[in-house]
């Protein structure tokens, strides 16, 4: 190997260490897609597969987006594993198809499908990580792209060695496409030309044929100078990012379906620290944030201190984000709205509430306890409001008499002097006899208040358990 091949392995190795990609013994999913870059990066890790005792896969993913040309790419790539003496995987994919299904464009698309499926062999195969043959000219096209598109630091950070998860590594990354070039032709390797990367209709190909030359005549060096200037954005970002996550262990939580942010400590954060609040719980149930925008973000934030105390936001992806009083939730599908059923209770008993949770009436000696309050239970005189009762959810124009107080109440008006979420206003239960609201179960009870009643006409009820999502009350 000449001194080009081995000055070029050797800052590829001090790339390797310094961030730690690879480890003795590992499985590594080599994403290759037969174009020069690919080519460097697989003949690179075949030269450590035995220093470092590593076992190889080649993952190539067949666009089916030029033909024969594709078919060409694939059989190529799958010869020089062949050669390499390392298995081969491929899989076929309609890039059209996915992108019309999906509403992305064909760029994303093509991503979306090739990350996928190196996960699924890495998935399969028990790989440790995915190598991708990013360079750092790649890297100065990403910062430009994502300062045309508009981005924060998080997006100029650009892409780092190791991705968050572990799952990929970038060993090229500090590596320049002329560096590249330069290796190819000295060990006379053989590679694959894309024709689609003369497409001048991608905005990533204008970037590299007509934005970075340009910017040349002004600075020769600007491809190094726009891969520095990502990695000091990326150490910025790390300091940033750990502070954001501190701070959301103090004001939020998640679960699998939800993130739930406490708006009221929130709202008197900066603008900046809410702003990357709300990226983090997309990103919590998301995993990114590919179609969340600034404007996206400035949304979020005028619901929060500028919306109605119960309000939403759909975003891009089926994600809604709700304002409920100073409580904000990040879910991935519009909160339930259904109407549980009715029950009828004609007697004494323990009953399954339609809405989840439990209540027993029973007979009593008609003293009126000191704690009975009207939230989680009370006594009712039979002769005032006789069996059969109905037991259903709030409907608009359900109006309650408050007990010790003239005339009727709405209960939409109790609900918001109690500050009860929307979502669980349904699931509180309402207790009727005949046309009469007499309760609403953890809150208010109407009728006359009652004295001394007599003997088999006083029922005691109580709530045993709380409906799901009402359980606030209690």
């Amino acid at each position: 190997m000449d001194q080009t091949n081995t000055s070029l392995f050797r800052k590829i190795d001090r790339t390797v260490q310094a961030h730690g990609l690879l480890s003795p013994g590992q499985t590594v999913v080599v994403a290759v897609s037969g174009g020069v870059d690919s080519i460097v990066l697989l003949d690179y890790l075949v030269s450590r597969r035995t220093s470092l005792g590593l076992s190889l896969i080649v993952a190539h993913l067949n666009h089916s987006l030029r033909g024969n040309e594709s078919d060409g790419d694939e059989a190529f790539v799958s010869l020089l594993a062949q050669g390499y003496g390392v298995p081969f995987e491929c899989r076929r994919e309609d890039i059209v198809a996915r992108a019309a299904r999906t509403g992305l464009s064909l760029e994303e698309a093509g991503r979306e499908a090739r990350y996928a499926f190196f996960s699924d062999v890495a998935r399969i195969s028990g790989a440790d990580v995915v190598a991708i043959a990013h360079h750092l000219d790649d890297q100065a096209e990403t910062v430009l792209l994502r300062l045309i598109r508009g981005s924060g630091t998080t997006g100029l950070a650009g892409m780092s060695h190791r991705s968050a998860d572990g799952r990929y590594i970038r060993p090229l990354l500090d590596v320049e496409r002329s560096e590249i070039e330069r290796f190819v032709t000295s060990r006379k390797l053989g590679f694959r030309t894309d024709s689609s990367n003369s497409d001048s209709s991608f905005l990533r190909n204008r970037v590299r044929l007509e934005l970075l030359p340009l910017l040349t005549e002004y600075n020769p060096a600007i491809a190094r100078r726009l891969a520095e200037t990502a990695g000091i954005m990326a150490a910025d970002e790390a300091i940033l990012s750990a502070a954001i996550a501190k701070r959301w262990q103090e004001v939020g939580s998640s679960s699998d379906h939800e993130a739930v942010l406490d708006g009221e400590a929130v709202s008197k954060d900066s603008q900046g620290e809410r702003l990357r609040l709300y990226r983090y719980a997309i990103e919590l149930l998301v995993g990114n944030l590919r179609r969340i925008s600034y404007r996206h973000l400035q949304g979020i934030d005028r619901l929060l201190l500028q919306g109605p105390p119960n309000g939403s936001l759909n975003l891009p992806g089926g994600l809604v984000v709700t304002r409920c009083y100073r409580v904000l939730t990040f879910s991935l599908q519009p909160l339930a709205r259904d109407v549980p059923g009715e029950l009828r209770i004609m007697a004494e008993g323990v009953y399954d509430l339609p809405s989840g949770g439990r209540v027993a009436v029973e007979c009593c000696d008609g003293q009126v306890a000191a704690s009975e309050d009207g939230r989680l239970e009370l006594i009712v005189n039979l002769a005032e409001l006789p069996f059969p009762w109905l037991v259903r959810s709030f409907l608009p124009g359900d109006r309650l008499e408050p007990r010790g107080m003239k005339g009727r109440k709405k209960v939409k008006d109790i609900f918001i002097d109690a500050k009860v979420p929307r979502p669980a206003r349904q699931r509180i239960p309402l207790f009727f006899s005949g046309a009469r609201l007499f309760w609403v179960a953890g809150l208010r009870k109407g009728g006359s208040v009652p004295q001394h009643i007599p003997e088999r006409l006083a029922v005691r009820v109580r709530l045993l358990e709380f409906p799901p999502d009402a359980a606030m009350l209690a």
